[in-house]
């Protein structure tokens, strides 16, 4: 039994629309999960940093005498946010200078912000400070509120003098490091010296 020309053909159209609409379908579905995964473009000129400084050295004065020096690898200025803050997101490193621009203490941590309106840092994951006395912090974190000169934290801190290390919680000291207290001592331990 032979199927007629005219049948031949119209099964042919309907067997190409029937793939032309399944490829079709296909595409677009998969289109449509693929544009789900994208986000928005970035609007808001607030997200984003001023300035963006990498390798730096910087001296920062207040009345006409330097007091502080900072190395870091990257600087990220937010001028726009709630409030300004710079960001040191690659680890910062600074120096507190005396009037003779000798180096009176030092603080280095993994991340740290500095508020520029309060002007107070907040030091993040490992942070670590060293006095004149050749003492040596070591917290997670660590808030510096540079008008009133003091240091302070609320997190888990150890002191390492020449013959003991001092644990505790919270703390508060001067931005030298030179005088301290420690809220909760927690216990001292002999240093054996090597």
């Amino acid at each position: 039994m032979s199927v007629p020309t005219g049948c031949r053909t119209a099964g042919t159209i309907i067997c190409r629309t029937i793939a032309v609409l399944t490829v079709v379908l296909l595409l677009h579905v998969s289109c449509g999960r693929r544009d789900k995964g994208l986000g928005d473009a970035v609007t808001q000129r607030d997200s984003l940093s001023m300035m963006t400084t990498y390798g730096i050295t910087s001296l920062i004065s207040e009345n006409g005498q330097m007091k502080y020096r900072i190395y870091a690898q990257a600087w990220d200025w937010y001028d726009r946010k709630d409030p300004p803050y710079w960001a040191f997101e690659q680890g910062v490193y600074l120096e507190v200078l005396d009037s003779m621009m000798v180096v009176s203490s030092s603080i280095k941590a993994d991340t740290a912000y500095y508020y520029i309106n309060s002007e107070k840092w907040e030091l993040r994951g490992g942070v670590h400070a060293e006095n004149e006395n050749s003492e040596e912090f070591d917290t997670d974190l660590l808030y510096w509120d540079q008008r009133m000169e003091r240091v302070y934290s609320d997190a888990r801190i150890s002191i390492r003098q020449e013959k003991q290390v001092i644990y505790g919680r919270g703390f508060e000291s001067t931005q030298d490091f030179s005088h301290y207290m420690i809220r909760k001592s927690e216990g001292m331990f002999p240093v054996e010296n090597e």
